[in-house]
Formats: C-alpha cells, sequence, structure tokens
C-alpha cells in the first residue's frame, strides 16, 4: 500500500494571507474552491470567522463565542475557484489590517441529505479523499440519536456548533478523550465528563452518536446544527496527544508529514487552544501564535521560539504551560504541507 494518497497536501488545505481594503476584496491563491474558510484578524481584536458551503455565504459562526450563527451581509460574499470574495466588513477585511484565512476542501458543493444516521442530515458535503465532511442537521433532543458523516473512515475528531436557539459552546469531540469526553472550542476548560455529549459510543464509519446535550442534539428538532468531521488521512493529517516535559528542548511530536497548520489543547488544565501554521512570520516560520479560544491579536514569536515545524513533525521549543507544561497531556490535530513519503514510495519534496 502506498505511504499516501495525497503528494500535494495544498489541494486539500491551504492557509492564505492577506491585507484588508474595507471594500470588495478578491483573495485568490487558495489553489482551490475551499468549502470551509476560518478568517481570524492578526494584529488586532476581533472574533474567529468561520464560514462554509453547506450554511452559505454571509454566515458566520465565531470560534471563539458561543453565540448563534450570525447573517453578516457585508462578510464572506462569495466562494471562487480559487479563494474568495469579502465585503467591507472590519472583522474579515479591515482597512489595512492583516488576516489568516485557513481553508479546507470537502465536497465541493452543498452536498446532499445523509441517511445513514436516525437523523437525516438537510446537506452533508463530504471529501472521502481528504476525509473531511460537513453536516447540517437538526438536534432531536434523543439519547443515542445518530448522525451520518460520509467519511466512510471513523473520525478521530469533530467538531459541532448549535446554530440557534440558546447559546451554546462549541463541543469537541477528540478520539484521544475517549467517547465519555468533550471541550469546548470557544474555553480554556479541560475536559468534561458527560454521557450526554456521545452517549458514550465511539463513532463508526458511517456515523456518530449523540446524547441528549443541547450543546449537540438540543432543540426538538427546531434547532439546526454544524459538524466538522475529520478521519485521518496518513501523510496528510494527524490527530493525536502527547506529553509536555516543561523544558526548552521540549517533547517531538511524529506526524509522518511537514505540518502546515497544528491546533493543540491542554487535556487535564485549563490552558487554550493554540494554533500555528507555516504562513504566517515568526522563527522556523511557524512561531507567530493564534488562540482560537479568544479574540486576541496574534502573539509574535520572535524570540520564544514556541514550536519547530519539521519535515516529519513538529517540535515544542518553550515552556510556556499553554503547549509544554511538564507532565501535562495535550491534545492536537494537524495538517500538512509535504508528506514524508510520497506515493510511490519517495521522500517528498517540500510544496
Amino acid at each position: 500500500m502506498a505511504y499516501t494518497t495525497i503528494n500535494k497536501p495544498s489541494l486539500y488545505f491551504n492557509s492564505k494571507t492577506y491585507t484588508g481594503n474595507a471594500g470588495t476584496n478578491a483573495i485568490t491563491g487558495v489553489g482551490f474552491k475551499p468549502d470551509l474558510t476560518w478568517i481570524k484578524v492578526r494584529d488586532t481584536t476581533n472574533h474567529h470567522n468561520l464560514f462554509d458551503i453547506v450554511r452559505g455565504v454571509r454566515k458566520t459562526i465565531y470560534a471563539n463565542l458561543n453565540e448563534s450563527e450570525y447573517t453578516e451581509a457585508t462578510s464572506l460574499t462569495a466562494f471562487g475557484s480559487d479563494g474568495f470574495t469579502l465585503g467591507s466588513n472590519g472583522g474579515v477585511n479591515g482597512n489595512n489590517d492583516e488576516f489568516v484565512s485557513w481553508n479546507w476542501l470537502a465536497g465541493g458543493s452543498q452536498g446532499s441529505s445523509n441517511t445513514d444516521g436516525s437523523i437525516n442530515t438537510a446537506y452533508t458535503s463530504v471529501n472521502t479523499t481528504a476525509g473531511f465532511s460537513i453536516s447540517f442537521y437538526a438536534g432531536n433532543d434523543t439519547a443515542g440519536a445518530t448522525v451520518g458523516h460520509g467519511l466512510g473512515a471513523i473520525p478521530k475528531m469533530i467538531i459541532i456548533k448549535r446554530l440557534s436557539g440558546s447559546a451554546q459552546n462549541w463541543c469537541v469531540y477528540h478520539y484521544k478523550l475517549g467517547n465519555t469526553d468533550a471541550m469546548y472550542l470557544n474555553d480554556t476548560a479541560s475536559t468534561v465528563g458527560s454521557n450526554t455529549f456521545w452517549n458514550n459510543t465511539t463513532p463508526t464509519s458511517s456515523v456518530f452518536t449523540l446524547g441528549s446535550s443541547s450543546l449537540v442534539n438540543g432543540g426538538g428538532g427546531s434547532d439546526n446544527f454544524i459538524a466538522y468531521s475529520f478521519a485521518e488521512k496518513q501523510g496528510y493529517s494527524k490527530f493525536g496527544s502527547y506529553t509536555g516535559n516543561g523544558n526548552a528542548d521540549g517533547t517531538f511530536v511524529y506526524t509522518g508529514f511537514k505540518p502546515a497548520w497544528i491546533m493543540q489543547k491542554s487535556v487535564t488544565t485549563t490552558y487554550g487552544w493554540q494554533i500555528y501554521d507555516n504562513k504566517r512570520t515568526g522563527f522556523n516560520g511557524d512561531n507567530d501564535e493564534l488562540a482560537a479560544h479568544n479574540n486576541a491579536a496574534e502573539t509574535n514569536g520572535s524570540g520564544n521560539n514556541f514550536i519547530d515545524i519539521l519535515s516529519n513533525g513538529f517540535k515544542l521549543r518553550n515552556t510556556d504551560v499553554n503547549k509544554n507544561a511538564s507532565g501535562v497531556s495535550y491534545i492536537y490535530m494537524a495538517f500538512a504541507k509535504a508528506p514524508l513519503v510520497g506515493s510511490n514510495g519517495v521522500t517528498a519534496k517540500a510544496r
């Protein structure tokens, strides 16, 4: 079997930086038409904005807040063949502000209903090659309800947000936490144990199971949810855990590829979600830090050397408790810039 089926990861995930102009702004150079675009201003405080092809343009949810979906007429107004177009909204296109966008390819369209679970999705957009799907469904308050994700593989991580009704935290499933625990993307809290999230049931290759929690399955059919599901693909994506050592010569985490994007979070302590990518400046090209759980501007890693991005993984270079406290467990998700070995068995070149 080939080491990887994805020789060019940037066809499925890519980061793109840009400068805002407070008007119509066509952002190109993503390399594909994105189905999920996550935007954060870098040099000032403002929210993390997430847009996806399933919910439609102009509809944003904020990663750092528990609030419902907003319709912003001047936010992301179109997905294009090589990027997206923005209006004048300051959160995504403030004049002369610096931004980063993180972009994923799902099915290339809004998709169609998935009927594999007891809850039929209104839409599921899925890319089985890259192991990513977007599912839109209505909750039914029923413990043990299932939702089809379409991946044909077991998801290692699922991120769910209630879009309507009362304000609710983002809910994160990660296989390293197991099926009895969850974490909140918009919060620094450690793991929260409850069978009301996943009904103590591990996802299968066709469905994920929900408990009765209002975060993932409330509303009695009247409130909608969006789920981002990720299956692991060798040489392209990795979902795992590591233990910090409290040393500037920190823990090395093997991914099997040169990462383009990393997000990590402490499991047992109240530290935040930290995000790194290979497009923003900093020592080793990857040290400018953004936090998914707050609206803070980018933290410059120059002189701090937060992490090193390597050809086969990443290495912690800081004793900061958010990422490398001694004996503390962390979970992470990562996407590739280039696989360590290509599909032909030859060491891949970075692209």
